[in-house]
């Protein structure tokens, strides 16, 4: 089974960074996409973000494009959200995801979900 742990979040000011991270423990890390997702009060979970399983290939939310980066570390196995120019409507919990089938864009083909961390961004 695959366990993901999110960590980073917390307090921030408009237009300040933040640096999310997800450790990933059991199954084979390295062949999954992995995907970053977020959830606003009262809101929907939305698509933030996907990684490759090489890292050669990302795709991101339109409304976080050019701000937003994600990588991996496959010998770390570890997925990262580096977030900088953040503004209120980023703040949400954050998860991180894993496919295994291939890759998507799309929550429900991810297979394996962490409990999220919850950035606030401050105006």
């Amino acid at each position: 089974q695959v366990q993901l742990v999110e960590a980073g979040g917390g307090l921030v000011q408009a237009g300040g960074s933040l640096r999310l991270s997800c450790a990933a423990s059991g199954g084979t890390f390295s062949t999954y996409t992995m995907g970053w997702f977020r959830q606003a009060p009262g809101k929907e979970r939305e698509f933030v973000g996907a990684i490759s399983w090489s890292g050669g290939r990302t795709d991101y939310a339109d409304s976080v494009k050019g701000r937003f980066t994600i990588s991996r570390d496959n010998t770390k196995n570890a997925v990262y959200l580096q977030m900088n120019s953040l503004k209120p409507e980023d703040t949400a919990v954050y998860y991180c995801a894993a496919d295994r089938r291939g890759y998507a864009t799309t929550q429900t083909w991810y297979d394996y979900w962490g409990q999220g961390t919850l950035v606030t961004v401050s105006s």
